[in-house]
């Protein structure tokens, strides 16, 4: 069990609670990237579904812009506004707005907070242990069964490094 919080009971059944009870985390990267969120699926103690209520600052990305191969995710802002990178296009996206990212769309998505004030919606995405993503601004690729990333340019052959002599057995 986890050393957070959660809204498992003593039998380890799933409680209804207040999404304001769920505690905020946050990252950042540089003075470009950063968001805040409350991770609410798995304070619920969900494994397949992760749904998080995220607050995007003025001027912040929420991420490199990626697309996923198995996992499909959607989003929904709740208020404020924001600009949403999909492919080579951009949309302003206000409360109300929804955006789904079926799995395998090869147009990477991140959301970029072009307003003055914060923006808050809710993010719905699997949790695929065998995922594949693809950043397509660094050409990494993540292999989350894996935990690692690779560059995409460093592409091989099928027989490259292979010996492919037959060899006298003994």
């Amino acid at each position: 069990m986890s050393d957070k919080p959660m809204s498992l009971n003593a039998d380890g059944i799933s409680e209804p609670f207040a999404s304001d009870t769920v505690p905020w985390e946050e990252w950042s990267e540089g003075s470009r990237y950063g968001t805040r969120y409350r991770y609410l699926s798995g304070f619920g103690g969900a494994t397949h579904v992760g749904v998080a209520l995220e607050e995007l600052s003025p001027g912040k990305e929420s991420s490199l812009n990626h697309y996923h191969m198995l996992e499909e995710e959607q989003a929904f802002i709740l208020q404020g506004e924001m600009t949403l990178r999909l492919g080579d296009k951009t949309y302003p996206m206000k409360a109300g707005d929804h955006v789904v990212f079926p799995a395998g769309q090869k147009a990477g998505h991140s959301f970029y907070n072009h307003s003055d004030a914060p923006c808050r919606f809710i993010i719905i995405g699997e949790k695929n242990p065998n995922d594949v993503i693809f950043y397509a601004e660094t050409g990494r690729i993540g292999v989350r069964l894996m935990g690692e990333g690779y560059d995409r340019s460093a592409t091989m052959e099928y027989w490259q490094g292979a010996d492919t002599e037959q060899k006298r057995r003994v």
